[in-house]
């Protein structure tokens, strides 16, 4: 039982640091190191064996278990990134959007998702994997800028660009819309996509077809973590010149506790940790726990209800459901 003990003792210590070295992406962009970045992938599993390895010491009546509460205190908001629990806000709501990746309306075709959309009555609605120029809805206006993201809003849109990265093909939009008087920036984010498919991840049980598949994903993931620190920079450029406050909302093709997960929120509020309930994760087309649509709002805005509609599969990512009250 001792030898038991040790190893469980010595695994448990080796969770923590890498626990530990994922909280590095706050300061250690991917291209100095993209192995935080990977390790951010793995947090839902790491924090649950973390915390049934402190059960089984407290269960033990081992002092260590005193150790590891302590220190698995500094997971805490990692933690609330991925399920959070806050109380029902009372807050009148004056500001609706709707976030949602459709996936170009390839799995329950456009007419589903625009009478979805269309029952929600959203200020504003921001698309990812848009339809093109094949779908409008009556009562808003469309912003202009072509691209992947596309934008939709029934108040006055004032400006909109896309924001230019060192990468060729961008897909962030950056939208001003006036709304009662007041002008806020909308930006409108889907990060440069992983382009994985299910049966390249699906791990079949034969050692060495699952170490190449292993591989491969690694190989697909840190170019992409390359790429999306330089569309992280751009984003923060447009946040940190905006003469207005600013949501950030979309599909970041990024974890929480990410460097893109960092570096987009500083200095913002993410609507889940101070409004949502339950589980944050929004991609469901595999059984792994992801989350990788958000939503960030400066802090003149407060979230009052955040909502993961998954009453609904109409595309293989939930509809992101945000309201806010806005300061007068």
């Amino acid at each position: 039982m001792k030898i038991i003990r040790l190893i469980l003792l010595i695994l448990h210590i080796g969770i923590f640091f890498l626990l530990a070295g994922m909280l590095l992406n706050a300061y250690i962009p991917p291209k100095i190191s993209p192995w935080f970045n990977l390790l951010s992938l793995g947090f839902p599993v790491l924090m649950t064996v973390y915390i049934a390895l402190t059960l089984f010491w407290i269960f033990c009546w081992k002092k260590r278990a005193f150790v590891f509460i302590f220190s698995g205190l500094l997971f805490f908001n990692a933690s609330i990134r991925w399920v959070n629990y806050t109380p029902a806000k009372n807050d009148p709501a004056d500001l609706k959007i709707v976030s949602f990746n459709t996936k170009g309306g390839k799995t329950a075709g456009e007419q589903n998702i625009k009478e979805y959309l269309n029952s929600h009555n959203a200020d504003v609605l921001l698309l990812q994997e848009d339809f093109g120029d094949k779908i409008y809805f009556p009562g808003y206006i469309k912003g202009n800028v072509h691209t992947a993201s596309a934008v939709f809003t029934k108040h006055e849109i004032i400006d909109q660009k896309l924001i230019d990265s060192e990468y060729i093909d961008s897909y962030v939009t950056q939208t001003d819309i006036k709304i009662r008087g007041k002008i806020y920036r909308f930006i409108n984010v889907y990060l440069h996509p992983f382009k994985f498919e299910k049966s390249m991840v699906k791990l079949d049980g034969n050692n060495a077809q699952d170490e190449e598949k292993i591989k491969n994903i690694v190989k697909r993931l840190i170019p992409t973590f390359k790429i999306h620190q330089e569309e992280v920079a751009a984003i923060r450029k447009s946040v940190e010149s905006s003469p207005y406050p600013v949501i950030i909302a979309g599909d970041f093709n990024a974890v929480p506790n990410s460097y893109e997960y960092y570096h987009l929120s500083k200095d913002l509020k993410d609507a889940f940790m101070e409004a949502g309930r339950g589980s944050a994760t929004s991609f469901h087309d595999y059984k792994f726990p992801i989350r990788i649509d958000y939503v960030f709002a400066s802090k003149s805005i407060q979230p009052v209800s955040y909502k993961v509609d998954r009453s609904i599969r109409i595309s293989d990512h939930f509809p992101v459901i945000a309201t806010f009250r806005l300061q007068k």
